[in-house]
């Protein structure tokens, strides 16, 4: 019976967490994203992809709403057929940055600037790369902040949602497409 109950409980898992705006926000403030790599809805160059050099792209973003602390970067395939998969997570980003570094780190992002951990279970950019013969869309999405997380690099995903949830201002999403 006690092994039955172990299971049981092994099983249980909570479902993940949609993190909300911050307290007194209405409506998140939008936030414009691009790239000098690609357009909206574009294809996501070589380079930035697991067929190339790995690298992740530039982007270039509008001001954040005022009261930003940090921002933060998540990298998203939303049509995988278990659901969406995690291929960034970057947090603690300088609010001055209107230009997002390209390339393998996140130098020039801020001293405070860390991974989280992707659903490789990496603690880095992971370009796309859908299985071949699908064509699929990434979602670079920036996410204004009014705190600075107080989570160490590595953290998995659900951990990074549950430390910026209720302190979101603003958001914006550049979204390309990959496939091989």
């Amino acid at each position: 019976m006690l092994t039955l109950g172990i299971v049981a409980l092994g099983g249980c898992t909570k479902p993940p967490l949609a993190p909300r705006l911050a307290a007194g926000v209405g409506q998140a403030a939008s936030i414009t994203v691009t790239s000098p790599a690609f357009g909206g809805g574009k294809a996501i160059p070589i380079d930035n992809t697991c067929d190339g050099k790995d690298l992740f792209p530039e982007l270039v973003i509008s001001s954040p709403p005022d009261g930003t602390k940090s921002l933060l970067v998540i990298v998203e395939d939303p049509d995988t057929s278990s659901g969406t998969f995690t291929h960034m997570v970057a947090f603690g980003l300088s609010p001055e940055l209107r230009k997002i570094p390209g390339g393998e780190t996140l130098a020039g992002a801020g001293d405070d600037a860390r991974y989280g951990l992707n659903d490789y279970q990496s603690v880095r950019y992971a370009g796309p790369c859908p299985p071949h013969g699908e064509m699929h869309r990434y979602q670079f999405r920036v996410i204004a902040l009014d705190t600075m997380p107080k989570i160490a690099e590595g953290a998995p995903r659900a951990r990074v949602d549950e430390a910026i949830d209720g302190h979101i201002l603003g958001e914006g999403v550049l979204t390309g497409t990959f496939g091989h």
